[in-house]
């Protein structure tokens, strides 16, 4: 499985590569070699990145017991939010008790990261720039 997003990933950066060496080779003065230079040496930190990643979270997630709890809370979550919307205020067929204290605050934030996670990262790579 970890070959194949490797794998998924890995094609547009390579080919990204490519195009990269491609611009050096056409590029016709020293300038536009350098910015094609700099293009190409930044997919390939890029890459690296992603495989870094992708160790972490082997690392991190690699094992059944590691994987369980986060799991588990995010599927008890996603079924109250699907019984309390779907089933209580689409279908009509019931009603759940809202969340309250610490719990809802948690719940929050599990949407909020769940959800946001991936943009905040993203906004943070832009403002590090």
């Amino acid at each position: 499985m970890w070959s194949f997003l490797a794998n998924l990933i890995g094609g547009p950066i390579v080919t990204g590569l490519i195009g990269a060496y491609k611009a050096k080779l056409a590029a016709g003065n020293t300038s536009e070699k350098i910015a094609a230079d700099l293009a190409a040496r930044e997919l390939a930190v890029e890459q690296r990145e992603r495989e870094l990643n992708t160790q972490v979270v082997i690392a991190e997630e690699g094992r059944w017991w590691t994987a369980l709890p986060r799991t588990l809370v995010c599927y008890a979550f996603a079924l109250y939010v699907v019984k309390a919307v779907v089933v209580d205020c689409v279908l009509g067929l019931g009603s759940t008790a809202p969340l309250r204290g610490d719990l809802a605050v948690w719940a929050g934030w599990l949407m909020a990261l769940w959800f946001g996670g991936r943009s905040l990262e993203k906004i943070a790579r832009i403002i590090k720039r």
